[in-house]
């Protein structure tokens, strides 16, 4: 079961949602997980390791600490369904991540790290202990809000960067680096520059896998029953460009996501429990 809310202030400011689920083990199998663009805090209690698979090397196991920080990407990730029993986790919000690290966003960019490198082993330790101590689901959550609190510091995004992240969520005709330049009233490489750092990818990245979520929304509502409609609804030049940014970032076709999404919208089955591959 998933159990969200949002974080109080001043934390809502650079953290969207934190999140716990818990749920029986079922059938294990492998799960593509598409990119957002944003950070995301991972903490999975039920082992103090986090597994990944690497395709390129024969889906060889990639292990990891059991709390990591999950940088912007725009590259889908391969993990397995045991990892999905018992976690706790917050999204950071789109130039958030300065307020809870004190480095740049864009040297997390396209990485996990593990939060004890970042915030020391005992303070990831004895968060992981309270966590393990709660006994509801919104105490998980008061628990993992206080840790952030104590992390935080305040750091605003620059003028320039608030107006162009404004323009892509408001518009989805807002498509180029061109047009949040034009947005935000500044250089291109003023803004290029600025945005990297705060957001951790540049402008042009985060954009397309912003316009590429949208479609993401359309396709798991099940709506996705005019291809060349949704592209031009979601900023695509046409249904070709679409299929295109579908195989760039999820590694499959539009149609693939159809057959095997999942309850969550950002997860697609790619192995089945027998180890067959299911979306190729």
């Amino acid at each position: 079961m998933l159990h969200a809310r949002r974080p109080r202030p001043p934390l809502d400011a650079c953290v969207t949602v934190l999140w716990t689920v818990t749920a029986k083990p079922g059938p294990r199998r492998l799960e593509r997980v598409l990119p957002t663009g944003t950070a995301q805090i991972v903490i999975n209690l039920a082992e103090d390791r986090t597994r990944g698979y690497d395709e390129a090397r024969g889906f060889a196991v990639v292990e990891s600490s059991g709390s990591v920080l999950c940088g912007p990407s725009t590259r889908y990730g391969i993990i397995d369904t045991d990892e999905q029993y018992d976690v706790v986790g917050a999204c950071i919000a789109p130039g958030g991540l300065p307020s809870l690290l004190a480095a740049p966003a864009a040297e997390f960019a396209e990485t996990e790290a593990p939060l004890d490198a970042l915030w020391g082993t005992r303070a990831i330790d004895r968060l992981r202990a309270c966590l393990l101590e709660a006994r509801t689901a919104d105490a998980r959550l008061d628990v993992l809000e206080t840790a952030l609190l104590a992390h935080w510091r305040e750091a605003p995004l620059h003028p320039s960067v608030a107006c162009a992240l404004d323009a892509f969520a408001r518009r989805a005709a807002v498509t180029t680096v061109g047009d949040a330049v034009a947005a935000a009233g500044v250089s291109a490489r003023h803004l290029i520059d600025r945005f990297t750092a705060q957001v951790g990818l540049t402008p042009k990245r985060f954009c397309r896998v912003r316009r590429f979520q949208r479609a993401i929304a359309v396709a798991h509502r099940g709506a996705a029953e005019d291809w060349a409609a949704i592209a031009a609804d979601c900023g695509f030049s046409d249904q070709s460009h679409l299929i295109h940014e579908f195989r760039a970032f999820a590694g499959l076709p539009p149609s693939a996501y159809l057959d095997h999404r999942t309850p969550h919208r950002n997860h697609v089955t790619f192995l089945d429990a027998d180890g067959m591959r299911v979306d190729g």
